[in-house]
């Protein structure tokens, strides 16, 4: 695939039966936003042309049955299947996992054989998509699967860059799985991405503590003495500009985090739940550690707005966009 000024990026359309059909069709319908792309949607025609038929979407949509037959300005479809789909809005079910997961795994071929330039995933349910083939957490373990490499959740904004040491694992496992190893190596995939992705020339890195208030002393827990400190040490021997490990409940209020090129939270929950308060609607997914690019929107399925005509599209825009600026930086387009 040569490189070009108007890159293929590739869509998967998540659960039909949420918001992502419809905040795919309301970003891409503008003439404006789709000039300097082309975008190929990796999904059933049938279901994606009445999707726009009840969203009353007014956009050109062109089904294509091979990749380059992909043309500028509208919106390609690649039919992945025939089957009929009987559309449930804010319903989890078995056909919409199904059709989700066709879509995702369709189109993620497509971008490990370089026959695409990136990947913009809209959001997929974790349980119903789950099958004898497919038995992964989310999009990141799976596209590391498929493309191999070390791959980190980082979720990015204009203002605010937070990846995880641990991500989609309960409570109770958290300090099993944080490391040293564990620490060094995501350090380094933030590092890496921040100045190849972001070109950050001399970044900056939070780390916020594993225990509340840093362990205070020992008192609460000695994890953040005996593991992150020591790392975070070492690591800076190393020449990395790493800091901390900073207590997470005064991090964001004291707007510290204004400070640092990227945070990195020790558990999913540490770190998202300040990144939606603050980026929500604007913030992006991205799959930083992989020569592949991924992106997708900071939100879930949305089961409860589903079918009614009000989804916001401006984080699948963002992902879109985030994506083709991340091609640049690589040197890609």
């Amino acid at each position: 695939m040569s490189k070009n000024f108007n890159p293929i990026i590739g869509i998967s359309t998540g659960d039909p039966n949420g918001i992502g059909i419809e905040i795919i069709l309301k970003s891409l319908k503008e003439k404006n936003f789709i000039t300097n792309f082309t975008p190929i949607i990796f999904s059933n025609y049938k279901l994606i042309n009445s999707q726009k038929s009840i969203f009353k979407i007014d956009c050109k949509i062109e089904p294509i049955s091979n990749i380059n037959q992909a043309k500028a300005n509208c919106i390609n479809v690649y039919n992945i299947n025939d089957k009929e789909f009987q559309i449930n809005f804010g319903k989890a079910n078995e056909l919409g996992g199904e059709f989700a997961r066709d879509s995702l795994t369709t189109a993620a071929n497509y971008l490990k054989n370089n026959e695409i330039h990136a990947l913009v995933t809209a959001p997929i349910n974790k349980n119903n998509i789950q099958s004898d083939k497919f038995n992964f957490k989310g999009h990141t373990d799976f596209l590391e699967s498929l493309i191999g490499g070390d791959s980190i959740m980082f979720m990015v904004s204009d203002n605010l860059k937070i990846a995880l040491l641990t991500e989609h694992i309960s409570i109770n496992e958290v300090t099993g799985m944080i490391t040293p190893s564990l620490i060094k190596k995501r350090v380094k995939i933030v590092q890496d991405s921040l100045v190849n992705d972001f070109k950050v020339s001399s970044p900056k890195i939070a780390i916020l503590s594993i225990n509340p208030h840093v362990g205070d002393g020992g008192v609460i827990g000695d994890h953040d003495d005996k593991i992150l400190s020591p790392s975070i040490n070492e690591i800076n021997k190393n020449g990395i500009k790493v800091y901390g490990p900073f207590a997470s409940d005064s991090f964001f209020g004291s707007k510290l985090y204004k400070s640092y090129d990227a945070i990195i939270a020790s558990y999913h929950d540490q770190g998202l739940i300040p990144f939606k308060t603050l980026a929500f609607g604007n913030g992006v997914n991205f799959t930083a550690g992989l020569d592949k690019v991924r992106t997708s929107p900071d939100h879930g399925t949305a089961y409860d707005i589903a079918g009614k005509n009000v989804a916001d599209p401006n984080s699948f825009k963002s992902a879109v966009l985030q994506a083709i600026n991340i091609l640049k930086s690589r040197g890609k387009i």
